[in-house]
């Protein structure tokens, strides 16, 4: 019988989602993290679920050559595969992607997917900081105990660098109530911005000196409302959306919104995306965010271009990004209550999304499988939500042309994925 606080010794049969890695004891499901497939290691069970146990490797018998040497910390900050070689994690993206298409959404892919490899040190242009203390940090897998960001290398150096120098203003004391820090770059690393969150009562003045090495400053409080402590809060990238053409696009976005985080593969990305469309398409981009697809598609001639954002700090960035393209139209609303009166375009029409981490909507879905676009190119961040509304999409008419994996987060559990339907 299984216990929590037992160790067993595992050998490790594949890959699951989030991070863990599949092992059998007796016949029962072991889910064990710190591990590779193909090692044989002794792993300490942290807790039972329903025909599952979970645990931690905590010696390794007999190790993979994929392992990486050294005492990394891969329960900080999301650094879940940190001890595999980056070559390796490929790999295991791949055969997740592969895995959650074959149970979840009953449809075996005919060959492993791509995954686009990224370096690992210095990719992340967006984060969250925690603030216990004098310390700011990632909190470690499954706790709210800090560790410290730089050590998991996935922030740029500038960026550690005020880090610690934030953290040596907090020692005196004085800033007690700050809670959590927004952070993000440009993909050139020469613009640093951040938003502060704080404890109720406090004076958003009193943290103006942490503005010293960032373009920008900005918090929030319920008394005072949205204040601009220092320069300008946002961040710009110029982008060329196709390799070889001169074309560029200027986003501009707010230090809190939601953006694609991997410096490194942030224009392959969205290249990948604009292939995707066939010219004289006309486009729907759906969760638009601050126009990162769907105006990269407008600077790229596409006409025309409409945008749906319901999130309110990204839908104002789209409104203002979308200002010097006159074939592009900006719908602040929810994609469900667009979908719901909205005009269907039928074959002519290529919709670009990028839902949340949950995925579409059973509206949504509805919605869009009424619509009958010639053409869904699917972003997701999440493997299992982007299986399941693919079931949908296929049994609603549709056929799973192409998936391909894109490491934007290299080191942790996460793959980005990008699927190709088109409709039957």
């Amino acid at each position: 019988m299984l216990t929590a606080g037992a160790d067993l010794t595992l050998t490790i049969d594949k890959p699951a989602a989030g991070g863990w890695m599949l092992a059998r004891h007796d016949g029962r499901v072991v889910l064990v993290r710190g591990a590779i497939p193909g090692e044989r290691v002794i792993a300490r069970i942290t807790r039972l679920g329903k025909g599952v146990a979970y645990a931690d490797t905590v010696d390794v018998l007999d190790g993979s050559p994929d392992r990486v040497p050294g005492g990394i910390d891969w329960r900080c900050g999301g650094n879940l595969l940190a001890h595999v070689t980056l070559a390796r994690q490929v790999r295991l993206k791949a055969e997740i992607i592969d895995d959650a298409f074959r149970r979840i959404a009953r449809l075996p892919l005919p060959v492993l997917p791509a995954v686009i490899a990224s370096p690992g040190d210095g990719y992340r242009m967006r984060a969250r900081l925690h603030a216990v203390g004098a310390r700011l940090g990632f909190y470690r897998e499954g706790t709210h105990d800090l560790c410290d960001s730089g050590g998991t290398r996935q922030l740029s150096g500038a960026a550690i660098d005020w880090i610690n120098q934030a953290s040596d203003r907090l020692r005196d004391g004085q800033l007690s109530g700050l809670r959590a820090v927004e952070l993000a770059e440009d993909v050139r690393g020469e613009q640093r911005a951040c938003h502060l969150v704080l404890a109720p009562g406090e004076t958003p003045e009193r943290y103006a000196g942490l503005a010293d090495g960032l373009t920008g400053l900005s918090v929030e409080t319920a008394e005072a409302g949205l204040v601009t402590l220092a320069g300008e809060p946002t961040i710009t990238d110029d982008i060329a959306p196709i390799a070889g053409a001169d074309v560029r696009l200027s986003l501009t976005r707010d230090v809190r919104a939601f953006f694609q985080g991997n410096r490194f593969l942030l224009e392959s990305f969205v290249r990948h995306v604009v292939a995707r469309v066939p010219p004289e398409s006309e486009v729907l981009d759906l969760y638009a965010g601050v126009g990162l697809f769907g105006l990269s598609l407008a600077a790229a001639g596409f006409a025309p271009v409409q945008l749906v954002e319901g999130d309110r700090v990204s839908g104002e960035g789209l409104v203002a990004n979308a200002r010097p393209f006159a074939a592009a139209s900006v719908h602040q609303t929810s994609v469900e209550t667009f979908l719901e009166s909205a005009r269907r375009r039928r074959g002519t029409e290529t919709v670009v999304l990028d839902p949340p981490r949950t995925g579409l909507s059973r509206e949504a879905v509805t919605r869009l499988a009424g619509r009958r676009s010639g053409r869904l190119v699917y972003v997701s961040c999440d493997v299992a939500t982007l299986a399941r509304d693919a079931r949908l999409l296929i049994d609603a008419g549709y056929a799973l042309d192409e998936v391909t994996g894109f490491d934007l987060f290299p080191n942790t559990a996460h793959v980005e994925s990008v699927a190709l339907f088109t409709h039957t």
